[in-house]
């Protein structure tokens, strides 16, 4: 990893591969719209426990699976749609992530109407100032004092599969923190 250009090593493949599409154009990319931060939230939930390459290979059983990620449509799946879930070989089929998913939507909602935008609130956890690159990928923290607080706030109001490192995860794919090595040339594209 220390030639200049080199590319984040999780993100190993060849161009056009959909982890290196992911790294080169989403990963670390600010995004401020909420039904983006809406479909990152979910796919970072359902990905506890197993690797994003995982999650990402099925991201379109996800769009289709929840609604396209319409917050308002998931919030209002039933016990049927769940069950559906449930059979949906396409997506992960764990009973836990799909109710948290669904009700992780309601909180998302809420949190909507008490603040304008999902966005304006979530933004408020994101790190002041510019960390230094990290150079190898071990020089990247799994959580960090805002990760934590932001997993605390989720849980209060409501959400699930949020714990420190998920939204530490959360984080990094919405572009809240830019943890692009500083030798990988996506980095200056991501910004912050």
């Amino acid at each position: 990893m220390g030639t200049i250009g080199a590319r984040c090593a999780w993100a190993a493949g060849e161009p056009g591969d959909a982890m290196v599409r992911y790294h080169d154009e989403e990963w670390g990319v600010p995004q401020h719209d909420d039904h983006r931060l809406f479909e990152f939230l979910i796919l970072e939930g359902a990905q506890a426990g197993l690797s994003w390459a995982t999650i990402l290979a099925r991201r379109e059983h996800y769009r289709a699976a929840f609604a396209g990620f319409d917050p308002a449509r998931v919030a209002r799946f039933t016990a049927r749609d769940a069950a559906r879930l449930l059979g949906d070989a396409g997506i992960i089929r764990n009973r836990l992530k799909i109710a948290a998913a669904i009700g992780n939507a309601q909180a998302f909602l809420a949190l909507q109407a008490e603040h304008g935008s999902f966005d304006r609130w979530l933004w408020s956890f994101a790190p002041r100032g510019r960390r230094p690159a990290p150079r190898r990928m071990a020089d990247v923290p799994a959580e960090t004092a805002e990760s934590q607080a932001l997993s605390r706030e989720l849980r209060r109001r409501g959400f699930r599969f949020v714990g420190p490192t998920i939204c530490y995860a959360y984080m990094q794919a919405v572009g809240m923190v830019n943890d692009h090595l500083a030798t990988c040339p996506a980095r200056s594209q991501a910004g912050r």
